[in-house]
């Protein structure tokens, strides 16, 4: 028997080194095809344009010292599908993270074939050796490449399939094809249409808070045939509602928490809701922010007249009536600084204390961008050693959020230790408490250093937990189910950031196009930020937002669990292959379960009440579609198409919501 194993250990070994030494040739066996002959374009990437026999920064793709003449390098999170023609019989990889980040870096490996897991590196950082991924392909149609980064944030995460070859079958006539990674199929979103009611319909948040002293604002989201009449009861001292506007204003004279009744009235009748009104230190974003960013759509070059279009169009499109409450504009903004030492505007914003008050006067809230750092993510003036002079310059502009991006503060820290992490952080936390204005803060640094166990300590109310999101699959499909075990450190006030919703037309251009991200997909990643809590930022041209973008955006049945006042991100419940199930608690007793298909063939799956910690039979309600689905004993089952998501509450409410 060990004489077997010995010899058996042998011809693996010597397969191995075979497979090992193929990789670096620089012709193809016979039977062989370089990965790289593909079509790379359908490839999606974290960072940069994937190219054949180069890294994602042009140079040759070298590992451990080892030039490979062959591979594809690209940058996580990102993936590539392969459709075999059913012609493979192999893939063969040696993959690592490129010498070029010089120990930089570190990345996870995953060949899926169909929807199994094939092979799997684990973590790999720079600098490790690299590994060989061999993996059987006799009988598959489809395998997946997939590199994510690891759940620190991408930063230097240059992925590379070196070698990256495929094994045909002798003779084999057909030829793989790469297929986009966004799923185009048939199989139509079932979402119902947009449509408000006409008669009034107030919509979440159920739950405001502001510090005593500092200026108050709150929209009150309604809908229904124009025109609307407002009131509210019980409102606290230091606070006055609009009736015309439902915009409510003022300062809060003291501490304490206030039910207030809201009213809106139109023709066709008369509603009501109770708002819970919060004073006190720390008590902003009790629910996740609902918006929007200037990024994806504008870029760096966004300009005053787009930040009041945003505006406007955030009020004539009806989402501000649906919840949504920030106009943020990203980076771009700023020019150098005076003699003083004060933050200086460039010619595309004249006067930022104007573009705060058109924001304000239509109800809703101006965020801002900056950096811990000397220069911006794109190279313009950032905040350090001017923390508190900016926050005063914000203050008087009428900022009410803050995005703090890295950027090249990572020039300025002594080393990588946690507390060079945290430190800029505190600096900015120290000009906000002592500012006269409430500000939301929202921090940026990619999930470095665990973000999410420390991000409350600097009294921040967001915290990106991952790389910059795009509109592609690989991308937003990583980054959002990776949140899986950072629920216990969310809750209202403090919301982890997976970034930015990808719909509508955006592009970073002076001409936006449509999303890369499929239907289904989108739907998917609205679903799965619902179940998250995470914060709904939209980063859009919302002046041009079509019937499907409405029905996505301001469905209030999904926006209402985003909003739960309760606060409790969900998790992952059950996974088998590519099809999971999450599921959220929510504040009237109730549950929120999405079923994903990370496939791309429409699936059965089956949400069991074994996993989600409940039994008997229990109601069942098609979030979507909003249609009642009946009772279900022990499980529901439901067809979901590929990149999709089915989302349904289920459960008897066992706690009412105010009226």
């Amino acid at each position: 028997m060990l004489r077997f194993l010995v010899i058996f250990m042998a011809m693996a070994f010597t397969a191995f080194a075979q497979e090992a030494e193929l990789l670096k040739g620089a012709d193809a066996p016979a039977n062989g095809m370089w990965v790289e002959q593909l079509d790379l374009s359908k490839m999606s990437q974290g960072y940069g344009t994937s190219q054949a026999a180069r890294s994602i920064v042009g140079k040759p793709i070298t590992l451990k010292g080892v030039v490979y003449p062959h591979g594809v390098g690209t940058h996580a999170d990102g993936a590539m599908v392969i459709d075999l023609k059913g012609a493979a019989e192999r893939f063969i990889a040696m993959v690592g993270v490129d010498d070029e980040t010089a120990g930089k870096g570190s990345v996870s490996f995953d060949v899926w074939v169909g929807d199994t897991l094939a092979a799997s590196t684990g973590t790999m950082h720079g600098g490790d050796a690299p590994k060989l991924l061999s993996v059987d392909l006799r009988g598959a149609q489809q395998v997946t490449l997939e590199t994510t980064d690891a759940g620190d944030g991408n930063g230097f995460d240059h992925a590379d399939w070196g070698g990256a070859l495929l094994l045909l079958k002798p003779g084999a006539t057909a030829k793989p094809e790469s297929l986009a990674t966004a799923v185009a199929t048939d199989d139509a979103p079932q979402i119902a249409p947009f449509a408000d009611a006409l008669e009034p319909v107030i919509h979440p948040p159920r739950i405001v808070g502001a510090t005593p002293g500092r200026p108050f604002l709150f929209l009150i989201p309604a809908t229904g045939e124009a025109p609307l009449t407002y009131a509210a009861d019980n409102l606290p001292p230091g606070l006055a509602l609009d009736t015309a506007t439902g915009i409510v204003s003022g300062s809060l004279l003291g501490i304490g928490t206030t039910q207030v009744k809201l009213i809106v009235r139109n023709a066709k009748g008369e509603t009501s809701r109770t708002l819970t009104i919060v004073g006190g230190e720390r008590k902003l974003a009790l629910t996740p922010p609902m918006g929007w960013n200037s990024w994806y759509v504008w870029g760096p070059m966004i300009t005053d007249a787009q930040m009041r279009a945003a505006a406007d169009a955030m009020v004539s499109s009806g989402l501000a009536a649906h919840g949504y409450q920030y106009v943020n504009i990203d980076d771009g903004w700023e020019a150098g600084r005076d003699a003083e030492g004060n933050i200086q505007t460039n010619e595309r914003f004249p006067d930022m204390s104007s573009l705060g008050d058109y924001i304000h006067a239509r109800g809703l809230k101006f965020g801002i961008y900056t950096s811990p750092g000397p220069k911006t993510c794109g190279g313009y003036m950032g905040s350090y050693r001017h923390e508190a002079q900016d926050i005063r310059a914000y203050a008087e502009w009428g900022v009410d959020f803050v995005k703090h991006d890295w950027c090249s503060y990572g020039g300025i820290a002594k080393d990588k230790s946690l507390e060079e992490m945290i430190k800029p952080y505190r600096h900015l936390q120290t000009a906000l408490e002592t500012c006269s204005r409430d500000m939301v803060y929202s921090l940026c640094q990619y999930g470095m250093g665990d973000v999410w166990k420390w991000g409350a300590d600097v009294n921040a109310n967001l915290w990106r937990t991952t790389g910059d999101s795009g509109d592609t699959w690989g991308i937003m499909s990583s980054i959002g189910f990776k949140q899986d075990g950072l629920e216990k450190f969310a809750g209202p006030g403090r919301w982890n950031d997976p970034d930015m919703i990808q719909s509508g037309m955006l592009g970073m251009a002076a001409a936006p196009r449509p999303t890369h991200l499929a239907p289904n997909e989108q739907v998917t990643q609205m679903t799965l930020w619902a179940i998250i809590a995470a914060p709904l930022l939209l980063s859009c041209d919302l002046t041009q937002l079509g019937a499907f973008d409405k029905a996505l955006l301001m469905n209030d049945e999904i926006i209402e669990i985003n909003q739960d006042v309760l606060g409790q991100q969900g998790n992952r419940r059950a996974i088998d292959g590519r099809t999971e199930v999450w599921a959220r608690p929510l504040s009237d007793g109730t549950l929120a379960v999405g079923l994903f298909n990370r496939g791309v063939a429409k699936k059965e799956i089956t949400a069991r009440w074994s996993d989600l910690g409940i039994e008997g039979k229990q109601p069942v309600r098609d979030i979507w579609q909003h249609k009642d689905l009946g009772e279900c004993a022990d499980a529901f089952k439901v067809e979901v198409p590929g990149h999709g998501a089915v989302f349904v509450k289920i459960g008897i409410p066992t706690i009412s919501q105010p009226s």
